[in-house]
């Protein structure tokens, strides 16, 4: 895996019966302990400037895929750190060939920081209160799709 939390590796577009329906991206967990997906807080997906909400996203984790509704009840299945997720958005078309720059947040719970601290973090804004170990909000990347 690549160090940065948005992969190159995985970066496509997804077909159906012959025409793209949308895209996928891999993602990782910058956390070395792993989380469950209701310790998960998952946020909107920029592409070239365009907004796809938590909603229109699905997380594929261990082969299976989950809303964000859906992650938020999940305490049982866990995010190994060094299991990429795959974030699938449903897009007529898919996107063009050629370079995107993509921005993604998500926020996750920790059982040892104060619950009010991070109550505050919102995963479309730049982190409150940064420490490295548990990784950004938000991620940038520039991918190419050929």
């Amino acid at each position: 895996m690549e160090k940065q939390v948005i992969q190159s590796v995985g970066f496509r577009n997804i077909y159906e019966d012959g025409k793209a329906v949308g895209f996928q991206v891999k993602i990782r967990l910058p956390y070395y302990r792993g989380v469950f997906l209701s310790q998960i807080k998952p946020g909107s997906l920029k592409v070239d400037g365009e907004v796809f909400t938590k909603d229109q996203i699905l997380w594929r984790i261990n082969g299976e895929d989950y809303t964000a509704e859906e992650m938020h009840e999940d305490w049982k299945t866990h995010w190994h750190p060094m299991e990429p997720a795959t974030l699938i958005v449903k897009k007529e078309g898919g996107l063009s060939q050629g370079y995107h720059d993509l921005e993604y947040g998500y926020c996750v719970t920790h059982s040892y920081m104060p619950p009010d601290l991070e109550a505050l973090a919102d995963p479309d804004k730049p982190e409150i209160v940064y420490f490295p170990e548990f990784g950004r909000n938000l991620n940038q990347r520039r991918l190419l799709i050929v």
